[in-house]
């Protein structure tokens, strides 16, 4: 396979330029509009309800906005014939109550009557805790990775990969922000995925970075940070493309339950892909990563050891 010839390090500072508006414009909107945080987090009242056929998930969003709940979120659950109704706390008004009303509403304009199958009720306190185990558990993975690449590869190569995985974690945080997109746990979920995935990419590049500071020493730290991308580029991008084409195939079919989570892994596989490639490698450069950092050391009378 023919090996690209980009002088990716060349135009680092467009890169990093656009990285930083990026990233300005996602800390912006997360610290004026916040994330639209869902029942998970806020707390809220869940409402399993069955029909005998399947049911007409636009139809049933137009009555309930109709009947004032607006803030109500509809998706089948399982089957098309299980849907499922996630509300916001209601002040003044219990979930028994707050169900009787949303069947009451359904029903009317209906001419199968829906049945509940089940009732849930996710306090706030509950919602707080996850908020805050699901920060934590961010943060975590942040020190995890911080540890691991500075004791596989260099502290400055561990550094450049915790700036890429957090500048792909803000940017999509925002992307949920500026779209006004709903935050649940299953997006958390995404968003640790997306650690994981990023990282992963980035370390790939590390490698060959590696593997070429020890081989290749009458170059510039440049050229080789270079070569080494060019290298991997077409398995990294061979390697986005499937998982994107896995994660259309959920954004479109995978029905209104996991869109949201489909979304946060769509953004977050672009961003860690760019990343990988435009972030981790040039912020190792500015950190003055070189050949001397990568060779392995000799061992103290060795030269003895291999005399007779």
């Amino acid at each position: 396979m023919k090996t690209t010839n980009i002088n990716f390090m060349g135009n680092r500072n467009i890169a990093l330029i656009f990285s930083g508006i990026l990233m300005v414009f996602s800390i912006a909107s997360l610290a004026v509009r916040g994330l639209q945080m869902g029942i998970d987090f806020t707390g809220g009242t869940l409402i399993e309800v069955g029909y005998q056929k399947a049911a007409d998930l636009t139809v049933l969003r137009k009555t309930l906005d109709e009947a004032g709940f607006n803030d109500a979120t509809v998706q089948n659950f399982g089957t098309a014939k299980d849907v499922l109704i996630r509300l916001k706390p209601h002040e003044g008004v219990s979930s028994a109550d707050l169900s009787s009303n949303v069947l009451e509403a359904i029903n009317k304009t209906s001419t199968e009557p829906a049945s509940v199958r089940r009732v849930e009720f996710v306090g706030p306190q509950v919602g707080d805790d996850l908020a805050e185990d699901g920060f934590l558990a961010l943060l975590y993975s942040a020190i995890g990775i911080l540890i691991y690449v500075a004791w596989r590869f260099e502290w400055k190569f561990s550094l450049g990969a915790v700036i890429a995985t957090f500048h792909d974690v803000i940017v999509t945080l925002g992307v949920f922000s500026v779209f006004g997109l709903e935050f649940d746990l299953t997006v958390l979920a995404a968003i640790l995925a997306l650690i994981g995935y990023s990282l992963n990419d980035t370390i790939v590049v590390y490698d060959r970075v590696r593997e070429n500071f020890r081989s290749l020493r009458k170059i510039s730290t440049e050229e080789i940070m270079n070569i080494s991308i060019n290298v991997t580029l077409n398995r990294t991008i061979m390697t986005s493309f499937t998982v994107i084409l896995v994660l259309g195939s959920l954004f479109f079919l995978g029905g209104e339950i996991i869109h949201n989570f489909s979304i946060a892994l769509l953004f977050g596989v672009i961003f860690g892909t760019y990343s990988s490639i435009f972030i981790a490698s040039p912020m190792a450069l500015i950190l003055g990563i070189s050949a001397e950092d990568m060779m392995i050391p000799v061992k103290e009378g060795a030269e003895l050891d291999s005399r007779p």
